[in-house]
C-alpha cells in the first residue's frame, strides 16, 4: 500500500497507544472489527475519510494531525491557493484537497473533491459517520444515495444531509466531476 496509508496507520496507532487501550477496545470505539483496524494501522488498505473523521472526534485530534502529523497553526483565517489544498486520496472513488488543513480546531472539513466516472456499472460503497455534510457540486453529473433515497446532482445543485445514514456518491456518464463538500462534527 501507499507510503501515506503506512503513516496515517502509524499515527492511528499511536492514538490507540496513548490512549492505553487494547486493539479490541479501540475497535469497539470506532464502530469497526479488530481486524479492520490491524489492516488500517499497518497501512495495507485505504482508510476512508469518514474513519478518519471518526477517529478525530473519538479522540479529540485533528484531522491535520491524522494526515500530515503537524499541528494547524492558524486561528483567524486561512487562505488555501487553487491546487494547494492538502491531497488526500483515501477512497478509490474520489479524490480529497483539503482546503481548510491549516486552521486549527476547526468546526467543519472543507473539502474539493474530484469524482471519475466508472467504466464499469460498480456503485461507490456506502459509508457513514457522525455529523452532517454539504455536498455542492461544481460540474459534472453524481448520482447520490442517503439511505434509501437517491438523487441526480448536476452543475449547481447541491443537498445537505445527515451523515449518519450511509451515503455514497459517483459521477455519472463520461465527464469528471468536481464538488466542494463540506463535513461537520458531531451533532
Amino acid at each position: 500500500m501507499s507510503e501515506i496509508n503506512c503513516e496515517i496507520g502509524e499515527r492511528i496507532k499511536g492514538i490507540r497507544t496513548l490512549n492505553k487501550l487494547s486493539l479490541e477496545e479501540f475497535a469497539k470505539q470506532l464502530s469497526i472489527t479488530p481486524e479492520q483496524l490491524t489492516q488500517y494501522e499497518n497501512g495495507n488498505v485505504e482508510i476512508s475519510v469518514s474513519f478518519l473523521h471518526d477517529v478525530s472526534r473519538q479522540f479529540d485530534i485533528s484531522m491535520t494531525e491524522l494526515l500530515s502529523g503537524e499541528s494547524a497553526k492558524l486561528s483567524v483565517y486561512s487562505v488555501v491557493r487553487k491546487g494547494k489544498g492538502v491531497g488526500v486520496s483515501r477512497r478509490k472513488e474520489y479524490d480529497y484537497q483539503s482546503l481548510a488543513y491549516n486552521f486549527a480546531d476547526r468546526t467543519i472539513d472543507p473539502y474539493y473533491i474530484t469524482i471519475e466516472p466508472k467504466p464499469d456499472d460498480n456503485t461507490a460503497s456506502l459509508v457513514w459517520h457522525a455529523g452532517q455534510e454539504f455536498h455542492y457540486v461544481l460540474d459534472g453529473t453524481v448520482r447520490v444515495k442517503i439511505d434509501k433515497h437517491e438523487t441526480i446532482l448536476h452543475e449547481g445543485d447541491s443537498v445537505y444531509f445527515d451523515s449518519t445514514y450511509p451515503h455514497s456518491i459517483e459521477a455519472l456518464g463520461d465527464k469528471t466531476a468536481h464538488l466542494v463538500v463540506t463535513i461537520t462534527g458531531k451533532e
